[in-house]
């Protein structure tokens, strides 16, 4: 599974994850912009910003926004949304970004880490984080995670669902430190086409560990973007916001 990601955000993506809207992703962002209070103009990079609803809304908030994701597929897509070219976007991997510009802040948002079997492989995704954020204190980032904890305790094993005229059916397990999802896609006539998807369970603790050893220093953690305080057992999302150390 180690290149699942590859053939995972595909054409398949788009309508597996149709129901994610541009409404949410305008008040997920409302409630980031009141955590980084960045002025307007304030430059930012969506990494893993996929088809880019965040990025797109964040423009409409008045910033200037990179976004880059290695899906070819994902970054058509919000080319195409992108009707008025306000977004500057990238095709990278976020373990090794080929730009040299530094941000106002980063965004990493909706469980896009922890996608690599390594944890040195992960760790690089927030070296990537630092080097990219402005130094001193002035770069700010948001890295939104699942929560483990939660995950372990409300797992749904299997859900089937329709849209349009095909049935999606979902298949989770948690195994060897992962939460792991396959997907299969069934349209009549046509053979199903079968998705796997993985991310590495990081709790709180650890997930601190790697933020402070690379130079991130933390300074709220939220269970929700309504700015809910972060409840081991109870928070859906364990969101983490600071800045790059001075």
């Amino acid at each position: 599974m180690s290149d699942w990601y590859k053939k995972s955000f595909g054409d398949d993506y788009l309508l597996v994850y149709k129901h994610r809207d541009m409404q949410g992703a305008y008040n997920e962002v409302k409630g980031m912009i009141e955590w980084l209070k960045l002025d307007q103009g304030a430059e930012v990079l969506d990494l893993c910003c996929g088809m880019g609803r965040h990025s797109m809304a964040l423009t409409d908030f008045g910033y200037k926004v990179t976004g880059i994701d290695l899906s070819g597929v994902l970054l058509k897509e919000a080319v195409r949304l992108d009707r008025e070219q306000k977004v500057q976007w990238i095709q990278g991997d976020m373990r090794d970004v080929q730009i040299n510009q530094q941000f106002d802040a980063v965004v990493n948002l909706f469980t896009s880490f922890g996608y690599f079997e390594e944890d040195a492989e992960n760790e690089k995704v927030l070296q990537e984080i630092y080097r990219l954020l402005k130094p001193s204190g002035q770069g700010q980032f948001i890295i939104d995670f699942l929560n483990p904890e939660f995950v372990e305790r409300n797992l749904v094993p299997f859900s089937k669902r329709t849209e349009g005229n095909s049935t999606i059916e979902e298949t989770r397990k948690i195994e060897d430190g992962f939460v792991r999802k396959t997907i299969v896609v069934s349209e009549p006539g046509a053979r199903d086409r079968s998705y796997l998807e993985q991310v590495k369970l990081y709790h709180q603790e650890a997930f601190l560990t790697m933020l402070d050893r690379v130079g991130l220093e933390v300074l709220n953690v939220y269970g929700a973007y309504d700015a809910s305080p972060y409840e081991k057992t109870e928070s859906k999302r364990m969101i983490f916001v600071g800045r790059r150390k001075g």
